[in-house]
């Protein structure tokens, strides 16, 4: 028992270590998938961040015309 627990995982340590290696290649795989995470992550972030800021700039400017209205 205690053989067949090792050979197994001594397989998924082989077999991981192989996937993360991706046979010579793991540094442009790798940089490829961080960039497209960051990207992604980008185009999450940034749309809200617009929308903050044109809710602010819209609330300031009817501040401002509800202020110049009432003198």
């Amino acid at each position: 028992m205690k053989d067949r627990i090792s050979n197994t995982l001594n397989f998924w340590v082989r077999y991981m270590n192989e996937f993360f290696q991706m046979g010579k290649y793991a540094f442009y795989i790798w940089t490829s998938y961080g960039l497209a995470l960051v990207v992604l992550v980008a185009n999450i972030i940034i749309p809200f961040n617009q929308e903050r800021a044109l809710l602010r700039t819209l609330a300031r400017k009817l501040r401002r015309k509800e202020r110049d209205k009432n003198q």
